[in-house]
């Protein structure tokens, strides 16, 4: 639904906003007040094409900002999510464009700077304009396949056209994609079978490069390694060796010990024996203290050569553990390089790394694969392919079939609402063709609404038979029968009672009336019996001040609405009549 208008500066208008409530609502006024600027300035927010002589004389630019209350599974918030503009379900879209006075334009979604084409869109889903002039909505041939699938009501034979054609796209893609593959293989066949056959035979495998540099280095160095080893290992087991010195130490250090033991026995036995001589006494004491010192040294001695002689073990161990290690297979190096080698060189002649080659032997073991059974795949696929087509060709014809049931139904509807609106010489088609040729995600038909206005005339577009007052009646005529197919869209009228009165007028608002009870619809309009209609009155004037012309906009009460329809009656002179008929036509 349209909440609000706002405009500045375009012709008339310098400034102006309109509040608007759901149901019909009337734009009246004499000629030339203005009421085309309105709908100019609602199609321009709307993404209509932006024109320098909009703007009013004088401003240096203009512009117009239509809002929007939208409900929350409308389509304008799948093309707001498409754009990347943030909009929540229960928020208004407000559109907004403005033009300058050199006739450069701006556009706005949600205050997002946004292009001129996605307010084209958001408008097409939020308003239709039928007017003289207006190629949009029920008037524009590229909607009426839409629009009749519909009122066919035939959502799911659409979905299984849509699956259809997507299965019958893939099939058709897997036979192209098997027989370029096999007219560009086949010239390769003879390398690729030498390819395969060579990484085969070599078996790269992943990681293999790393660990063959790896043990190659170790190769390399294991002989110096080696013979540093031996020569530490000879130092240490040179003559009598190390072990043997210790050992003969030790012994040595082993008999010192002895000979301290019996000096000690033989100086406490002197001690003991009670000799007088004092210093005789004194010498034996020393004697002892001095061999436990001697003793104790000799201890700490042994104590280290032990250690010495254990550390020096393990050593010879740890020398011997390590030649062992460096002990390596003859001829080891020589294969290793030879593999490494081979590996290399394969990846240059395929101007790959080394790492890649298994994926690349796998590859190519594909494509060879490929060449040797081709034909035999694209027979499969050419099969899967006449499959698909003749799947998609009964989903479509099922398409076509519901087209055609709907398209009659919605003819014979639309010829019942075109004698009321004095358009009783008039036929209405839906034309259906099937374009087995043309075929597509929604169907191979194309749908026309066609008119004939006049006996043995023949039937043609909509849109290019029909004359201007004559348009806006089919597009209500046509609307009324479609209603409730495109809820949420908010339709405005221009001057759909042109050249009628009467019965036909009252028709045409009692229309307008019933179409607004789903939503929303705007009418300009000079027939008292179509605003009589409204539950909204807008009255548009003109004023003037000096050398300025200017448009106001106003809501119209019970009394000022009254007086409004009496003119529109009787003429420039009032009436006590014509506000009695006037009074009868907005009680009825």
């Amino acid at each position: 639904m349209l909440i609000s208008l706002s405009i500045r500066d375009i012709v008339l208008i310098d400034r102006l906003d309109l509040q608007f409530d759901a149901g019909l609502s009337a734009l009246t006024g004499e000629t030339g007040a203005g009421k085309s600027i309105l709908l100019g300035a609602l199609g321009l927010a709307c993404g209509d094409r932006a024109d320098r002589a909009m703007v009013r004389s004088g401003a240096e630019q203009g512009g117009a900002t239509a809002v929007f209350e939208i409900a929350g599974d409308h389509p304008a918030l799948a093309l707001l999510d498409e754009a990347g503009i943030a909009a929540e379900p229960g928020e208004p879209v407000i559109l907004r464009r403005v033009v300058t006075a050199d006739g450069r334009s701006r556009a706005h979604v949600n205050d997002q700077a946004a292009s001129v084409g996605l307010l084209r869109s958001l408008g097409d889903v939020l308003v239709e304009i039928h007017g003289q002039h207006d190629g949009r909505g029920l008037l524009d041939p590229k909607t009426h396949r839409g629009l009749l699938d519909e009122f066919a009501r035939n959502d799911a034979e659409r979905r299984k056209v849509a699956s259809a054609w997507t299965g019958l796209a893939e099939a058709r893609d897997r036979v192209d994609s098997l027989r370029e593959t096999r007219d560009r293989a086949a010239s390769e066949e003879d390398f690729l079978r030498l390819a395969v056959e060579e990484l085969d035979e070599l078996d790269p495998r992943e990681g293999e490069e790393v660990t063959l540099a790896s043990e190659r280095k170790f190769l390399q160095q294991a002989e110096a390694a080696l013979s540093e080893l031996q020569s530490a290992s000879d130092i240490l087991s040179g003559g009598e060796g190390m072990a043997g010195r210790l050992n003969g130490a030790l012994r040595g250090l082993e008999r010192v010990r002895d000979t301290l033991g019996r000096n000690e026995d033989e100086a406490a036995a002197d001690e003991a024996g009670g000799q007088d001589d004092g210093e005789d006494r004194d010498g034996a004491g020393n004697a002892l203290t001095a061999s436990a010192t001697a003793r104790s040294a000799l201890d700490r001695a042994a104590s280290a050569l032990d250690r010495a002689l254990i550390e020096f073990n393990e050593a010879e161990d740890a020398l011997s553990d390590a030649g062992a290690a460096f002990l390596v297979e003859p001829g080891r190096l020589e294969s290793v390089e030879e593999r490494l080698f081979a590996l290399r060189a394969a990846a240059r002649k395929h101007s790959v790394a080394v790492e890649l080659l298994p994926g690349l032997r796998t590859r190519l073991a594909e494509r060879l694969d490929t060449i040797e059974h081709a034909d035999d795949r694209l027979k499969e696929a050419e099969a899967a392919l006449k499959a698909a087509e003749a799947d998609y060709g009964e989903a479509a014809r099922a398409l076509s079939a519901t087209r055609i049931k709907a398209g009659a139904a919605l003819s014979e509807a639309v010829m019942a609402e075109l004698g009321p609106l004095k358009l009783d010489k008039a036929k209405f088609r839906v034309a259906v063709e099937a374009s087995e040729d043309r075929p597509g995600a929604k169907g191979w038909d194309s749908v026309a609404f066609e008119v004939s206005t006049n006996p043995g005339a023949p039937f043609g577009p909509l849109d290019k038979i029909a004359s201007g007052g004559e348009l806006s009646r089919f597009a209500l005529a046509l609307k009324v029968c479609l209603a409730g197919q495109q809820d949420g869209l908010v339709m405005v009228f221009d001057e759909v009672d042109q050249g009628v009165g009467g019965a036909v007028a009252d028709a045409v608002g009692t229309r307008l009336s019933r179409l607004a009870e789903q939503g929303q619809a705007l009418v300009v309009t000079h027939s008292p019996q179509v605003a009589a209609r409204a539950a909204h009155h807008w009255k548009i004037e003109k004023s003037e001040d000096g050398d300025t012309v200017r448009t106001r906009v106003r809501a119209l009460e019970a009394g000022e609405r009254r007086e409004e329809i009496a003119r529109m009656l009787s003429g420039a002179q009032v009436t006590e009549a014509a506000r009695a008929a006037a009074d009868q036509l907005m009680a009825s």
